[in-house]
């Protein structure tokens, strides 16, 4: 079974990558209409806070490459218009030397951005970066529907009854109804009940 397939499997990918990228990394996992299905960033949060606020991503030389290219490539060997100076803005806040990861199809793209302050990244470096992105696109695939007994222990959590009452209507024990909202909550590659209840609205699977 692959340790990524379930909620929490989630972390140890992402340990591993704040291992392999000590000054932080930016990670959209299936960009959607220029949304992503998970956004997980450790940058600077000052970084994070300017480059948000500027809309720098709408500019970003790297997420140019990312939507135009599938691979891995440094920072330094991307050759695209940068008029803002995203790059050398991001090396103020120590992100000196970085790598691109991008795959998926366009309608569903996921791109990662990776940092270090002191050396440029090796290529076995890169390749395992590419492999943990890879094994969370993979387990991060946004579902297309849920179960009817997932759907309706969402639709009653969400209209605002407490779990003894949604077990009740529903005609179950309380430990059942947390178990669909569990199984509900892992299919939706998140961590609380309530993400779960905006995820599935989002997607429109309530």
């Amino acid at each position: 079974m692959n340790p990524m397939t379930d909620t929490f499997g989630l972390d140890r990918g992402l340990a591993q990558l704040s291992d392999l990228a000590p000054k932080g990394y930016a990670l959209g996992l299936h960009i959607r209409f220029a949304s992503a299905h998970l956004l997980l960033q450790t940058y600077d949060p000052r970084w994070t806070e300017i480059y948000t606020e500027r809309g720098y991503m709408l500019a970003d030389p790297m997420v140019f490459w990312g939507f135009g290219n599938d691979g891995a490539i440094r920072w330094s060997s991307i050759q695209l218009p940068d008029p803002h100076d995203i790059f050398g803005q991001a090396r103020g806040f120590g992100l000196n030397y970085g790598v691109a990861v991008s795959l998926g199809p366009t309608s569903s793209r996921t791109i990662g951005g990776f940092a270090r302050d002191d050396r440029e990244f090796e290529d076995r470096e890169i390749e395992k970066i590419q492999k943990i992105v890879a094994q969370l696109h993979a387990a991060s695939e946004p579902p297309e529907q849920l179960t009817a007994a997932q759907r309706m222990a969402l639709r009653l959590i969400a209209k605002g009854n407490r779990h003894a009452e949604a077990a009740a209507m529903l005609g179950i024990s309380e430990s059942a109804l947390k178990a669909r909202l569990r199984a509900a909550r892992e299919r939706l590659f998140v961590r609380t009940t309530a993400e779960a209840i905006q995820r599935a609205q989002e997607y429109k699977l309530l």
